[in-house]
């Protein structure tokens, strides 16, 4: 029986074929195909199920708050008080009805794996090309790749001519990667490090080749991804937990009060159904029912916050989440570097200079040392960049006045480098014609191109390549003079060296005159004779605002990690030009850890290592994941980016998993929020929003509970002086929904608190509301009862009506909540120093929530539906008092908290 999991990259091609019995010529035969139809069945990936929506519609009731009212509208069904019954059931389904919309947006990654392996796939089968479903692929196929193909499935490469592989998608680096299948790698080489094979849902960008299937399905290495993903357990947020927690401990609050109440008023004599009634009341008012809006609302408006600053968001409590995040593990390119290689240093004519400006924009200036120069003055200079222009397949192109590359990203960073000096490529293709050319291939590792002169009396050859096969063919060196001078090979590879270590990119330049007969060029008239021009050395260089986002990342507390598929070296140089690591670390502090390093760590090496180790380079898709286990495991809440399908099972497992706009479906369909630039300072603002919108919740839920306690707390003190209850459960319900999500919500709309990024991000495990915060609720809570039930006392004890006295309560309680509502503006400072006017929704929340009481108060359609009576212009002018006094309370108790904050 045919066994597919071989190290098939470590395995010589005639042992390969050998291995799953087929041949390069032919492939396999009919009867081999349907054997092995039946064996591996369809390449293609399982379909795990999707929970259904009714399901979905069930858990959003599945919590100890909704357990109340949905047992309060049950008892008030059975006491036919129909208009409480219809009212506490709108505000159960509403709260359904929010979570039920946020869920039923749940992640379709495996749908997205499976459509990135639909394709069709051109096999050989019998000795004859045919195209056929890539789902009828088979380990043994014989694949025929060409320019521009997706691959079908993992592949042992067989042949290859010129053939390059887009491999972003696995390792999240865009440079292209060239294939060669003669190699024979060692078993523990990585996945980003296999020349010799091509992985399923990767493109062929260049060159053509065969393969044959060693993997199919669920046995690919993106089938393995999807693998790893299912078996990642979805993530309960901080926030869920902390509102969960803090839901279970109010139901425990609101029985025991509804025990006590009940017992004492039926110990006081009053009648059963009364205290029925009366204990249901309480247990409706001392429910925060417009929590779940207003945090709701909250996350929506901090989700808009975010869009306009290019980061979307997905999944609505991922808002609060990133507020909370203690590490952020960042991929390199794109993220934290411009992703435009970008030419940094050059040799040439025996010295060196400086490039500056980054990316493709063609902007910059030219120093040798710290003295700018002109570049045409230079005559080797000038070969080295004609070289680099002239032996080019790519295209710098400017649309809508932005500069991008069409073709090789290594190429088109030569095009800029020259466009500095004013050297324009299509001139130099005018004056110059190109008459013959020598491809790259892998095995030679140079390209060489042949132009006329304007003279038409000779030709020249330019070539671009690496130092190690270009500069052993060379005889000597072209001078800053335009003479020619002794090849001094050893300080040119002692140059490249330095240059490669750090982490840039070197090619190498020269060229050779011919004769102007010489109209094609071979790989002879490479072999000798040529004139060294130069080095250019390039760089993926940083983004300029990545440098000051770390340092406000540390500032704020936060540790930052870069994660990459890119090599140690390119790593670590980046890291440190960021200010990542320093550029001078202790001795015994590795730098980086490397996917090797990775492999031979235990989970206890790596859990400690994690911590120390900022930079860590050729990650496997596993070992991300197993990263963000590993800061999962120290407590951490983790960020962490991708691009790539291989970046899903990390995005899935992470606290905070950040998809890159261009990065694949796969990925953004794992991940909690898009950054629509790619930009890590992206992730910083994200960050800073997080915080914002964390505090507006708490903010909002200091002003909410205050209210809920105050109902409750007048309740049982009538209750205990034997008193009717001052507020009924339908004005109750209308404090708790209709005002209290008008003006509460209007908090969400404050600014961010100053130097919320100057603190350290809160302990995952701290609870909602701390010590000082549960003091504020309590305080305000006792202070809005007392207000609320002298409203009432006084009502009875002038002579007034019942309905009076309930709806002179229920007023007092409104501006209670606004007095409270000012106070909670912010948690530290006064209205008065954040400004009476920075914040126009307070204002207007107010204005609408008094226009509401006023309607609630003296219309006769509301006064039956909610037993309410006109009050008089006196009880307006007592309640006025409270709510000043009170206010005055507020800030005052804020006031001696401050110094805690």
């Amino acid at each position: 029986m045919l066994r597919r999991d071989r190290p098939w990259h470590h395995l010589p091609i005639g042992h390969v074929l050998s291995q799953l019995e087929t041949s390069a010529q032919n492939g396999l035969n009919s009867y081999a195909v349907i054997q092995r139809q039946s064996q591996f069945g369809d390449n293609s990936l399982t379909k795990t199920k999707r929970k259904r929506l009714l399901k979905i519609w069930i858990e959003q009731f599945q919590s100890p708050l909704i357990y109340i009212l949905v047992i309060a509208a049950i008892i008030t069904f059975l006491l036919r008080e129909w208009v409480d019954v219809i009212v506490i059931s709108v505000v159960v389904i509403l709260n359904g009805l929010i979570g039920f919309a946020q869920e039923a947006k749940a992640t379709r990654t495996m749908e997205a794996l499976s459509r990135s392996m639909q394709s069709q796939a051109k096999v050989i089968r019998r000795g004859e090309r045919q195209q056929i479903a890539a789902t009828k692929l088979v380990p043994g196929d014989i694949v025929v790749l060409q320019s521009g193909d997706k691959v079908p499935a993992d592949l042992r490469l067989l042949t290859s001519h010129s053939l390059q592989m887009n491999e972003s998608a696995f390792t999240g680096e865009s440079l292209p990667v060239e294939k060669r299948p003669a190699e024979c790698l060692p078993e523990e080489t990585a996945l980003s490090d296999r020349v010799n094979m091509a992985y399923s849902s990767t493109f062929v960008t260049f060159g053509t080749g065969l393969g044959v299937v060693v993997a199919t399905g669920d046995s690919t290495e993106i089938g393995k991804i999807g693998q790893l993903m299912a078996s990642v357990e979805a993530q309960e947020t901080n926030l869920t937990r902390q509102i969960r927690q803090l839901s279970q401990f109010l139901l425990k609050v609101i029985l025991l009060l509804a025990a006590i109440n009940f017992g004492v008023g039926l110990l006081h004599g009053a009648d059963f159904k009364h205290m029925f009634e009366a204990t249901i009341s309480l247990m409706v008012g001392m429910i925060p029912e417009g929590l779940p809006a207003i945090v709701t609302i909250a996350l929506a408006i901090g989700v808009s916050r975010m869009a306009s600053r290019h980061a979307i968001i997905r999944k609505l409590p991922a808002v609060e989440t990133l507020g909370s995040v203690t590490v952020i593990c960042s991929d390199k390119t794109g993220t934290l570097t411009q992703n435009e290689m970008t030419v940094q240093d050059i040799l040439a004519g025996g010295e060196r200079f400086r490039v500056s400006g980054g990316g493709y924009t063609p902007s910059g200036k030219f120093h040798r040392g710290d003295s700018p120069i002109r570049p045409r003055e230079y005559l080797a200079l000038v070969e080295c960049l004609k070289a680099g222009a002239l032996c080019n397949d790519s295209q710098l192109v400017q649309e809508n006045h932005v500069w991008h590359a069409e073709g090789d990203p290594t190429e088109v960073a030569l095009l800029t480098s020259a466009a500095k000096a004013d050297l324009e490529t299509r001139t130099l293709s005018t004056t110059m014609p190109r008459i013959g050319t020598i491809p790259f291939e892998s095995q030679y590792q140079y390209m060489a191109t042949l132009h006329c002169l304007d003279d038409q009396n000779t030709t020249v050859m330019y070539l671009k390549g690496s130092v190690e096969q270009l500069l052993p063919r060379c005889r000597d060196a072209y001078a800053n003079d335009g003479k020619l001078m002794p090849l001094e090979a050893t300080a040119i590879e002692q140059t490249a060296h330095d240059m490669a270590t750090r982490g840039l990119r070197v090619l190498a330049m020269a060229r050779r005159g011919l004769s102007a007969k010489t109209v094609t060029i071979d790989h002879h008239d490479v072999a000798s004779g040529l004139t060294f021009l130069g080095l250019q050395a390039m760089i993926d260089p940083p983004r300029p605002e990545s440098v000051e986002a770390i340092q406000t990342c540390k500032t704020a507390g936060i540790d930052v990690k870069m994660i990459t598929g890119d090599h140690m070296g390119t790593a670590v140089a980046i890291s440190q030009q960021i200010g990542l690591v320093s550029q001078q670390p202790e001795s015994c502090q590795p730098l980086a850890l490397s996917s090797r390093d990775l492999e031979n760590l235990s989970q206890e090496e790596l859990v400690s290592a994690v911590e120390r180790v900022s930079v860590f380079a050729r990650v496997t898709p596993q070992q991300k994941l197993r990263l963000v286990e590993a800061l999962q495991y120290r407590g951490h809440i983790a960020a962490m980016t991708g691009d790539g399908s291989n970046d899903a099972p990390a995005l899935q497992q992470a606290d905070i998993g950040i998809a890159m706009g261009t990065g694949t479906e796969v990925a953004k369909e794992a991940a909690d929020m898009v950054l629509t630039d790619d930009n890590f300072a992206t992730i910083e603002a994200a960050v800073e929003e997080g915080r914002g919108v964390f505090d507006n919740i708490t903010k909002a839920i200091i002003w909410t509970l205050p209210t809920n306690l105050g109902e409750g707390l007048i309740i049982l003190v009538a209750i205990f002086l034997g008193l009717a209850p001052p507020i009924t459960p339908l004005q109750i319900l209308w404090i708790n929904t209709v005002t209290a999500v008008l003006l509460g919500s209007t908090l969400i709309f404050e600014a961010k608190e100053p130097g919320v990024m100057h603190r350290a991000p809160r302990p995952p495990r701290t609870p909602l509301l701390r010590r000082l915060a549960i003091r504020r609720i309590f305080v305000a809570g006792v202070l809005l009862a007392f207000m609320a039930f002298m409203a009432y006392n006084t009502a009875l004890q002038q002579g007034h009506s019942p309905a009076f006295a309930q709806t002179a309560a229920t007023n007092a309680l409104v501006a209670g909540e606004i007095a409270i509502l000012l106070g909670c503006r912010s948690l530290k400072y006064s209205m008065l120093e954040l400004g009476l006017f920075t914040n126009l929704w307070i204002w207007g929340g107010i204005a609408l929530t008094v226009g509401l009481q006023m309607l609630l108060t003296y219309t006769p359609f509301m006064n039956v539906i909610f037993e309410t009576e006109p009050i008089a212009i006196a009880t307006w002018g007592s309640i006025l008092v409270g709510m000043v006094i009170l206010y005055s309370l507020v800030e005052f108790d804020k006031g001696l908290q401050r110094q805690h904050l």
